[in-house]
Formats: C-alpha cells, structure tokens, sequence
C-alpha cells in the first residue's frame, strides 16, 4: 500500500464542473487507487475560469498548507482551456505569455515535489458560450489548444517533468466526444471525465507514484 497525498490544481476542467457525481478525473483516479489498496488523499483545487495566471498567483501557497513535510505528497498541474480562450473578441492569456507563465510555475512546482502536469483537453470544436449577466461571451477552439498544448510539451520535456497529452489522446474518443452531448460545450458531462481518468490511470507517470 502506498499513502500519498495529492494537490490537484487548476481549472473547471480540473474541478469536474458539470459532472453530476462531482468527482471529475481526479476524484476518479483516487477512488480506482484507493480500491486498489491505496491510501490516497486528494485535494481539489481546480477553480473554475481560472487562467495560468491567475493559478499562478495562488497555487503554492495552498498546496504549502496541505502538503506537510512528514508525508509523501505529489502535486498534478492542468490548466490552458481558459488561456486560449476569447472573452468577448479578446484573447485571456497571450499565447508567449502563456508559456512564459507555465515556464515559471512549473520550474518552481518541481523544485519542491514531485510534479505531474496533465495537457488541455480538446474541448467541444470552436464553441462559443454566452453568460447572460454580465453580458460575456467566450470562444474555445481545438486550434489554439492544440498549438498550446504542443508547447507546452515542449516546456515540460526542458524541465524533465511527465506530461500527459490529453489533448491527442482524448480527441475523437467517442466516450469523450459524446460526453459532450447536452453539455455546455467546455465542460463533459460524467462519461467524459470517466474516460479522462481511464487513460491517466494508465499512464507510467501515474503508475509510478504507487510504484514505491
């Protein structure tokens, strides 16, 4: 048995949002571990519209408080959906801004613990979504996530850190793809993030966090 304790953190996508069993992937993946034996605790930080930057500000100082030094602690980064994202004709996050940002984090992250960093998934095709009060609307496209998600493969692959593409490996999945059926285009209902957990659990870097 392996005890470890995790911080997840990110956005919406990272939360669960709209999954109605709110477990998400990562709630998913420390059920699976936890019935196979393991001792997992998890801690879900994943706030939803979140960019990197705005992780960036944030996510030491709440992992500090629930990593503590006595236990075996791991930390799994998700982030970028909301980055690409037009909001109101205007891009969030610059793409070399977005780069510079995970260069950063990400150095920092593995500097102090053990470091998983999981890639944007490919959220419904070009979609555009509409927030009534205020009046906002934001576009999402396969596109700019890929382009990032390539990106930040690289980033990962210069600081020797486990990158998951969950961009190219999710897309065209019919679990994944029909999961977005009746949803709001962004996030997947239930099916998706079961698939989403399905794939990461298989991942050596995953798998390695319990080969201890």
């Amino acid at each position: 048995m392996t005890t470890l304790r995790f911080c997840f953190v990110g956005d919406s996508l990272v939360n669960g949002t709209n999954d109605t069993e709110f477990l998400g992937w990562p709630g998913r993946l420390a059920k699976d571990e936890v019935d196979q034996g393991h001792d997992v605790t998890v801690y879900n930080m994943g706030i939803r519209g979140d960019t990197s930057e705005m992780i960036e500000r944030r996510w030491r100082a709440e992992c500090e408080a629930r990593m503590p030094a006595i236990q075996s602690c791991a930390l799994v980064f998700s982030f970028g959906v909301n980055d690409i994202a037009d909001e109101n004709g205007v891009r969030r996050v610059e793409f070399d801004k977005s780069l510079k940002i995970a260069q950063t984090m990400m150095s920092e992250a593995k500097a102090w613990l053990p470091t998983l960093w999981v890639g944007p998934p490919p959220v419904e095709l070009d979609k555009t979504t509409f927030i009534p009060a205020p009046k906002i609307t934001y576009v999402f496209t396969r596109e700019r996530i890929s382009e990032l998600n390539l990106a930040y493969k690289k980033i990962a692959a210069e600081h020797d850190i486990p990158y998951f593409d969950s961009f190219n490996l999710l897309k065209g999945r019919p679990h994944w793809e029909q999961s977005y059926d009746g949803s709001d285009g962004v996030h997947p209902m239930g099916e998706g993030y079961a698939e989403f957990s399905r794939n990461i659990g298989k991942w050596d870097a995953w798998r390695n966090c319990f080969d201890i």
